[in-house]
């Protein structure tokens, strides 16, 4: 573990009151991006449309992206002040960060988000399906109607809308990549209707890509473990936060900057022979007792 990665490590209980969670609240922050991390233009002259880019891994997406040399466009729930942080990041790489307000689990405001890239940057070829929320429940019956359709209409119906309205400004040589986790394949007992979601994005993410061959657009996944996101707060108690991602192999929580550059790859020319895939970051986490 890197200095960095240690003293990110270290830290005291903490809680958030909403979801989405605000990275701003976070001690210590996330780490987005590695001061060693060095772009090598692998994204120039592209254009990436990201869910859930205001905070977390979105974030980390968005900065390596501009690093790489991609003009960026971010869609947030509400987090008005983490999406304009975003875009100084995104900023200071050089790159043009479009700020996207509104829900991905309403299909018009999708559609109304694509049509903005397109009016902004006049094409789309990177589209990263990242947003996401999740609920912790004790028991199958402590889940209520109204969550598990929230949760459903966050994780995966505002996949399937994201897509779709960006589907007909993809071309070939286009990259679609899906966030999924760790417990779409093993599952957990506290997070049920969060893990099927996630089971939901894999069997997706491997049907588009069977769906989009023919027209060479490849379609991938990240299926990330434990990593120090506002999620985290916004769902456990303060001590589960403390020690979130102990229970790995490398007995600790990752950090958004060790998620993107997987990200990169599946969406540069590196991956070009690769559909229909996941990278799994977790730590050891999915091997772990």
């Amino acid at each position: 573990m890197t200095s960095a990665q240690n003293e990110q490590g270290k830290r005291p209980p903490q809680q958030q009151s909403q979801q989405p969670g605000r990275e701003q609240a976070m001690q210590p922050p996330p780490l987005v991006i590695r001061e060693s991390y060095r772009g090598s233009g692998k994204l120039t002259g592209r254009v990436a449309l990201i869910s859930g880019g205001d905070s977390g891994i979105g974030r980390a997406v968005a900065v390596h992206f501009a690093r790489e040399g991609a003009q960026v466009a971010i869609i947030y729930l509400n987090e008005d002040a983490d999406a304009q942080q975003t875009r100084q990041m995104v900023e200071q790489e050089g790159g043009q960060c479009l700020l996207l307000k509104g829900d991905c689990g309403v299909a018009e405001h999708c559609r109304r988000a694509s049509a903005q890239v397109i009016e902004r940057y006049g094409k789309l070829d990177i589209l990263v399906n990242n947003a996401g929320e999740q609920h912790q429940a004790y028991d199958l019956e402590a889940i209520s109607e109204a969550q598990l359709r929230r949760t459903f209409n966050t994780n995966i119906f505002g996949y399937f809308f994201l897509t779709q309205a960006a589907l007909p400004h993809l071309q070939e040589g286009a990259a679609i990549i899906n966030t999924s986790s760790v417990t779409a394949f093993r599952g957990n007992k506290r997070l049920m209707d969060y893990a099927a979601t996630k089971g939901a994005i894999q069997s997706f993410t491997f049907s588009l890509a069977q769906a989009l061959a023919e027209r060479q657009i490849r379609v991938n996944g990240v299926a990330p473990g434990p990593i120090w996101t506002p999620l985290i707060p916004a769902s456990f108690s303060p001590e589960q936060t403390q020690h979130h991602g102990e229970s790995t192999l490398m007995k600790r929580a990752g950090q958004p900057a060790e998620v993107a550059p997987a990200y990169v790859f599946l969406a540069s020319e590196d991956a070009s022979y690769i559909t229909g895939q996941f990278i799994h970051i977790n730590g050891g986490g999915f091997i772990s007792a």
